[in-house]
C-alpha cells in the first residue's frame, strides 16, 4: 500500500469528514435483535474487517481517515468527544471554557488519567501534544488562528487566538485532539507503527497491510471497562472478499458503502445487524471542479454540468435509490439547512444551451476528470461522463490511484474528479475548505480544492466563525449555500449514508456508547465507510 505524505493537512480531510449533513446523527440499526441478552459481559475477542490499512498511526505526522480513527482510536484518545446530539462535549479535558470573546479557551485536563507507558496525563503533556501539532506540516492549518499555548496552571491549558472562534473544541474531536506521550512526540518514526495513548486498550501488535490487534487496558480510567479482551483489525481492502470473510465467520463485523450490502444483511435478521451512519455524520457524494482552469473557469460551464448531472438516476443505479440527492453540504433535515437558492437542477435542454452559447464564443467544451480505478467509482464517472457528452461536453477519463488523486486536486494539476467530504459536527468544520484565504494558485498548495474566490462566501464564514449568537451563525451559513448553489465549484450529488456497519447478532454495542459524563455518545461517522467507538463494544455468548 502506497504511505502518502502530503504536503498539507489532507488528514483534515477526514477530521472534518467526522460528522454535517442532515439531522443530529443516529445510529440506525436496520434489524435490531429481537432477543436482548440481560447486559454487557465482560470479556471475548472481536475481529473486525475493514476496508484499507491506516497511513501509519501517529496523529501528529500521519494522514488520518476512517479507518485510522477505527483503530488508532481504541488506543488514544481525544480531548474533546461528540455527543449524540452533534454538541461537543469534554472527554480527556474536564473542561473548555471561553473568555468573553470567545478569542481564548482554557483548556483543563481531566485529573487522573494515565498513558499506556504509566505517565500522568497533565496540563504540559497537553501543550505539547498541541504545540506539536501547530508545527505538522500535516495538521497546522487549521490551527492558522492560534498564536499560542500556555500552561496556566499544573492541568489547564489557555488557547490564545488572534480572532474569536466559537467552535474551537470540534476541532480537538479528532486528530488534533489526539493526545500522546512525550516519549512519542519524541519518537515519531516509533509512533507511528506504535501507537501509545490514555485509551482503553493497549496495542499489541500491527502488520502492515494485514492487521492490528489491541488488548484490554486493565488500568483504564473509565472504570468497569473496556468489556472485550482483544480486537483485531483485519484489512480486507475487496468489499466483496470482505463480506464473504464475515459470511464465513472470519470475521464479526465489518464497515461497507455497498447498498447490496444493507439489503442483503438487513434481510437476515436473526444473523446480522445492519447499523446505518445518518445525519450530520454522512459526507457527500460530488463532483470536484478546479474554478481556475479552463473550461471550468468558466460559470456557465459548470452550471451546464449541473444541469445535465441527472441524480436520481445516479442514485438508482449506485445506491438502490437508498440516498437523498444534495444540493449543498447539508441536507434539507438539517439544522443548518437554509432552502431556496439557485441550484442547477436537472435539466438538459437548460444544459446544452449553456454550452452551446460557450461554445459560440471560445469553441467546443472538453476537459478531463480523475478517478480512482475501483469499479463502484469508475462507475458512476461513467454515468456522468454519458449525461455531459449528451449536454455536448467532450469529457475524458484518467485513472489515478489515491495518493496521486489527492495531491493533483492540492496542487490543482486537475480539471474535475470525484470526491467525497464535508461531514463536520459543526459547519465551521467546512471553512479551510471554501474560504478564498485557502485558495492558491495553480501549483501551490491549496486547501481549498477548487480554488473558488468569492468575498461574500468567505465573509460568511467569518461571520460563522466569530459570532456566538447562534441566529447570526445560522443566516451566515445560509449566505454560504446560497453563493455555493449560484457559483458551482462542486456538483453535488447525494448525501452518502449508505455507509453501513454489519455485525453478526452476537457483537453488542455499536452506536450505544455513554459519554463520561453519562450522556449518549455520536453513534457512528461516516466518511464514507464509518467508524465508531470500540471501549463499550461487547461480544454475548450466543
Amino acid at each position: 500500500m502506497k504511505r502518502w505524505r502530503g504536503p498539507a493537512a489532507l488528514s483534515l480531510a477526514t477530521l472534518l469528514l467526522v460528522a454535517c449533513s442532515g439531522q443530529r446523527p443516529v445510529a440506525v440499526p436496520e434489524n435490531p435483535s429481537s432477543k436482548a441478552p440481560s447486559g454487557p459481559q465482560r470479556g471475548g475477542r472481536l475481529v473486525y474487517g475493514l476496508s484499507a490499512d491506516a497511513n501509519g498511526l501517529n496523529p501528529v505526522t500521519d494522514q488520518f481517515a476512517s479507518q485510522s480513527y477505527s483503530m488508532v482510536g481504541t488506543v488514544i484518545e481525544p480531548l474533546v468527544t461528540v455527543d449524540a446530539n452533534g454538541d461537543w462535549k469534554p472527554y480527556l479535558a474536564e473542561s473548555l471554557t471561553p473568555n468573553e470573546t470567545y478569542d481564548e479557551w482554557a483548556i483543563k485536563v481531566r485529573p487522573g488519567i494515565s498513558f499506556h507507558d504509566g505517565l500522568a496525563l497533565t496540563g504540559d503533556v497537553v501543550k505539547a501534544n498541541l504545540e506539536a501539532q501547530k508545527a505538522s506540516p500535516l495538521n497546522n492549518a487549521v490551527l492558522v488562528p492560534v498564536e499560542s499555548f500556555e500552561l496556566t496552571d499544573p492541568m489547564t491549558v489557555t488557547v490564545k487566538l488572534n480572532q474569536p472562534w466559537v467552535a474551537f473544541p470540534y476541532y480537538l474531536a479528532a486528530q488534533l485532539g489526539m493526545i500522546v506521550p512525550p516519549a512519542s512526540l519524541r519518537d515519531p518514526g516509533t509512533a507511528s507503527v506504535k501507537p501509545v495513548g490514555t485509551g482503553a486498550f493497549v496495542f499489541k501488535e500491527y502488520v502492515p497491510d494485514s492487521r492490528m490487534v489491541v488488548t484490554r487496558n486493565p488500568d483504564y480510567w473509565r472504570d468497569g471497562l473496556p468489556y472485550l479482551d482483544e480486537i483485531e483489525f483485519r484489512i480486507l481492502p475487496d468489499s466483496q472478499t470482505r463480506a464473504q470473510t464475515l459470511e464465513a465467520g472470519g470475521i464479526d463485523a465489518m464497515g461497507t458503502t455497498r447498498d447490496e450490502d444493507i439489503t442483503k444483511y438487513g434481510g437476515q435478521k436473526d444473523a446480522y445487524t445492519v447499523h446505518r451512519a445518518r445525519g450530520m455524520a454522512v459526507p457527500e457524494y460530488m463532483f470536484l471542479l478546479n474554478t481556475a482552469v479552463a473550461p471550468l473557469d468558466d460559470l456557465r460551464v459548470r452550471r451546464a454540468l449541473a444541469h445535465a448531472l441527472d441524480r436520481a438516476t445516479i442514485i438508482k443505479t449506485l445506491r438502490g435509490g437508498l440516498t437523498q440527492p444534495a444540493d449543498g453540504p447539508w441536507s434539507r433535515d438539517s439544522p443548518w439547512y437554509a432552502g431556496g437558492g439557485a441550484y442547477p437542477a436537472y435539466d438538459l435542454a437548460k444544459a446544452t444551451a449553456l454550452v452551446k452559447e460557450v461554445e459560440a464564443e471560445k469553441g467546443p467544451i472538453a476537459f478531463e476528470i480523475i478517478s480512482t480505478p475501483d469499479p463502484n467509482t469508475m462507475q458512476g464517472i461513467e454515468l456522468a461522463q454519458d449525461m455531459w457528452r449528451k449536454a455536448g461536453v467532450d469529457v475524458t477519463i484518467k485513472q489515478a490511484d489515491q495518493a496521486d488523486l489527492i495531491n493533483r486536486a492540492v496542487t490543482g494539476n486537475y480539471a474535475a474528479t470525484v470526491w467525497v467530504q464535508f461531514s463536520s459536527p459543526d459547519p465551521d468544520g467546512e471553512y479551510i475548505w471554501m474560504h478564498q484565504a485557502y485558495s492558491k494558485p495553480v501549483g501551490q498548495v491549496s486547501l481549498n480544492f477548487t480554488r473558488l474566490r468569492d468575498d461574500k462566501l468567505s465573509k460568511a464564514f467569518d461571520l460563522g466563525r466569530t459570532n456566538p449568537d447562534q441566529s447570526a451563525r445560522k443566516q451566515a451559513y445560509a449566505t454560504v449555500q446560497e453563493r455555493l448553489r449560484e457559483l458551482v465549484p462542486f456538483v453535488f450529488v447525494d448525501h452518502l449514508d449508505t455507509g453501513a456497519v454489519v455485525a453478526r447478532t452476537k457483537v453488542r454495542g455499536i452506536g450505544e456508547q455513554v459519554l463520561p459524563d453519562g450522556e449518549k455518545g455520536l453513534p457512528l461517522t461516516g466518511s464514507p465507510v464509518p467508524y465508531h467507538p470500540f471501549t463499550q463494544l461487547w461480544v454475548s455468548p450466543r
